[in-house]
């Protein structure tokens, strides 16, 4: 730095026991803002020539010292390296030092030692180099080369106290106390942490000098393995990224296999328990040299149809204990065969009977990895790699193993998924009824589309169930929520309807007696539910609402469609509501249309767009029932385009009834007084009748079952009259009404008893047959099949 001192040849300098340092600051603009006096001597410019110029321009960073010991020389003119040019433009955020030999015309050549520090903290400075003339410690290049790397140690430097001096006037942000400590640093501990503030510290590295190639090699031996070890961590992530895309169990097997090859693999055979392709359970311990194993996929880069024959998809096969395979999924770790030999080839190809899959596997290395979740082997992968290639070794080895794990999990996410799904819909099946296409006097079609919330299991549930005097009853509820619990409370409620409706009960109390159910169940079950009782005979319906969704009725004689304006009512579970009954004109041929509001209403849009759309798609003809419900569906599902993208979220229960009505001329109806002779009169009023409609194959066993049927009533009814009705609609409906409430039981008669085989007799002859509690009493009904 600048001490005032005249100019006088280096040797001098050693002589007297002092060495020059130029100092040099750099702005953040890469301008000078600092040139000591040994700046000027060293590289020739003055102060007022180098402050405020461009670094770059001053300080020479063209050459560098090469491999071998030379210097690079352009146009005659040394630099001190790619290092310092790094270093002045920015580029590195690390101390860094070099040694060169500076040469122009005139001048002989110099040797230059130089440090560069990037400084952080307060204040512009950026950079701070400091360098000497290396010809004054001997000026032999064997005396630099073991000098320079202990330069900073030398503690003796007579230049120290005036550059811990002169510092605070080079960097205005420091103390006296900091830049003599800074200095300190700089020329006792060789690698120093330079400090400009209590908190940035900028870390000098102890390659001083030009490295050696010894420690060049090893830098490079630690970069491959570095870069090595990085490659393997992007390919798990990536891998990881690849499979578990989807919770389909098959898909994700595809994505397992194809993520390994061809990167990792050159072939990738994946086998799987077939308890795990069955969504069945596994026995206890570990699989032994019975446990039968699924091929469910062969990925490869061969020509197609090399593998297919010979190690076909969907093979089952045991894996007897001297094989590799048997090894990786008794102990749960991968099984590393650097080079199938010959030997090893003919015992696994042993395993394939006619087929030859040594052409396949011979020389080639393999590396078999389990995959397992939750310390269970669900199957393994055999992965093979061409002769060519390097051998699989200890890191493929790990990385396997890795690879593995990963899969094995979302493998095991699938099958639980997969078998869950499985179970929901086994259960959402056995809750919901098969609904008979055909009742007395209307037909029937249903839809059930469950959602994709929680898997498929849902709250919606319809119903069609058979009242006395040839009546029908229709429900579609929707329970709130989704899921087993909602599933359950589906279940218990439908049943309650069904309990109930056989009551005969009207259909406000029947809603009053639902909502005290669900009450009774807990307090945060709650339903809605819609209930329409249909009597062909008179052409009505009774409709009951209780918070649902209305219905649609579509009139045959127009073909117009409208909503039903019915009182709303709380839903079922609210408790204290009353709710109200409305009696509904129909004609033969109308059809009424009852759903779940997940069919006509998507998150975001107004249901009223629904309803419309209901409205006007239950209207369009059709050629028949379902296909009246597949176009309803369509419509819906084009009107809300987001709702058919993304999946609809809610199930959707649909019921659809045609009311074709019974004509007077196919009912007859009788007045009946409980007295033995009835029974008499009961069988010559079936003959008669059924001989007039044209049903004589069918009237033997009428006039049988009717008469066990009235006996049953005057020996128990405790009333005084009874009602025979006849009902030919599809079927001959045969049915008895007293005015005892008592329902009759089947008994079994003994040998020997005289009472109690009437029943017997009925439920023996008849297709169906059936007792009902009604307002006034009880109806016994039984049905025959009409040729």
């Amino acid at each position: 730095m600048d001490s005032g001192v005249p100019a006088t040849p280096p040797q001098q300098y050693a002589a007297a026991g002092r060495i020059p340092l130029a100092v040099v600051v750099v702005d953040g603009d890469g301008l000078v803002s600092h040139w000591s006096t040994g700046a000027r001597r060293l590289f020739g410019a003055t102060k007022e020539q180098a402050v405020g110029q461009p670094a770059v321009e001053l300080l020479p960073v063209s050459g560098a010292l090469t491999e071998d010991g030379e210097y690079d020389a352009y146009d005659g003119y040394d630099g001190l390296g790619p290092g310092l040019d790094a270093s002045l433009n920015g580029l590195t955020s690390y101390p860094a030092a070099g040694r060169a030999r500076l040469s122009e015309p005139g001048r002989e050549r110099v040797d230059v030692l130089w440090w560069a520090y990037p400084m952080v903290g307060p204040g512009d400075e950026r950079l701070l180099v400091l360098a000497a003339d290396a010809g004054q410690f001997g000026g032999e290049d064997e005396s630099v080369e073991r000098i320079a790397p202990g330069f900073a140690l030398h503690t003796e430097f007579p230049g120290f106290d005036e550059l811990a001096r002169r510092l605070p006037e080079i960097l205005p942000s420091m103390s006296v106390q900091e830049s003599t400590r800074i200095v300190s640093q700089v020329l006792d501990l060789g690698y120093p942490v330079l400090e400009f503030s209590h908190h940035d510290r900028v870390p000098v590295t102890p390659d001083w000098g030009v490295p050696r190639r010894a420690e060049r090699k090893e830098r490079q031996r630690a970069a491959a393995a570095s870069a090595a070890v990085r490659e393997r961590l992007e390919f798990l992530n990536e891998v990881s990224g690849r499979i578990g895309s989807s919770l389909d169990l098959a898909r994700t097997i595809q994505e397992v296999s194809a993520a390994v090859v061809p990167r990792f693999t050159d072939v990738a055979g994946t086998y799987l328990r077939e308890q795990v392709i069955a969504g069945e359970g596994f026995p206890d311990g570990p699989p032994d040299a019975t446990t039968m194993w699924h091929r469910v996929a062969v990925e490869h880069v061969d020509e197609p149809g090399r593998w297919d024959d010979v190690v076909p998809v969907g093979e089952s096969m045991p894996f007897p204990e001297h094989t590799p395979f048997f090894q990786c999924m008794t102990t749960g770790d991968p099984v590393l065969v650097p080079r199938i030999s010959e030997q090893m080839g003919n015992a696994i190809a042993s395993q394939f009977e006619k087929r030859d899959i040594r052409p396949l596997i011979n020389n080639r290395s393999m590396l078999v990895v389990p995959l397992k979740a939750r310390h269970v082997v669900l199957g393994f992968m055999i992965l093979l790699r061409h002769a060519e290639r390097a051998l699989f070794n200890d890191m493929d080895r790990v990385t396997g193993a890795e690879l593995a794990a990963r899969a094995g999990l979302v493998l095991d996410n699938a099958r639980m998924y997969t078998y869950q799904e499985s179970v929901a819909e086994t259960l959402q099946d056995s809750m919901l009824p098969q609904v008979t296409p055909r009742m007395a006097g209307c037909d029937t079609a249903t839809r059930y589309l469950p959602g994709t919330l929680l898997g498929r299991v849902g709250g919606d549930w319809f119903d069609s169930i058979k009242l006395p005097g040839s009546r029908t009853a229709l429900v579609v509820g929707d329970v709130m929520g989704h899921g087993l619990n909602s599933a359950a409370m589906m279940g218990q409620l439908r049943t309650a309807v069904q309990t109930m409706a056989a009551l005969d009960l009207p259909p406000e109390q029947l809603l009053r007696n639902l909502d005290d159910l669900a009450q009774r169940l807990g307090e945060h079950y709650l339903a809605t539910c819609l209930y329409a009782v249909y009597d062909p005979i008179r052409n009505e319906l009774r409709l009951g609402n209780a918070g649902h969704v209305p219905p649609v009725i579509v009139r045959a004689a127009d073909g117009r469609s409208e909503l039903l304006e019915l009182p709303t009512g709380a839903p079922i579970g609210v408790g204290g509501v009353p709710f109200e009954s409305v009696r509904v004109a129909v004609a033969p041929g109308d059809r009424l249309v009852m759903c779940t509001d997940g069919l006509v209403e998507v998150r975001g849009e107004d249901i009223g767009v629904g309803l419309a759309t209901l409205c006007e798609s239950a209207a369009h003809p059709a050629a028949s029932m379902d296909e009246a419900c597949d176009t309803i569906i369509r419509s819906l599902a084009a009107s809300f385009p987001e709702a058919g993208r993304g999946g609809r979220k809610d199930d959707v229960a649909l019921l659809m009834a045609r009311l074709n009505g019974i004509d007077a001329e196919s009912v007859a109806a009788f007045e009946l007084s409980l007295e033995p002779r009835e029974a008499a009169r009961a069988r010559r009023l079936v003959r008669g009748q059924l001989r007039a409609w044209g049903l004589a194959e069918v009237t033997e066993t009428a006039e049988l079952l009717v008469s066990e049927l009235v006996t049953n009533a005057v020996r128990h009814a405790r009333g005084r009259r009874a009602e025979l009705r006849l009902v030919r609609a599809g079927s001959l409906l045969c049915e008895v009404a007293d005015e005892d409430h008592t329902l009759p039981t089947l008994l079994d008669a003994r040998p020997d008893g005289e009472r109690g085989r009437g029943l017997r007799v009925v439920s023996s002859l008849a297709r169906e047959w059936g007792t009902s509690r009604t307002s006034d009493g009880k109806t016994v009904w039984f049905e025959l099949a009409l040729p």
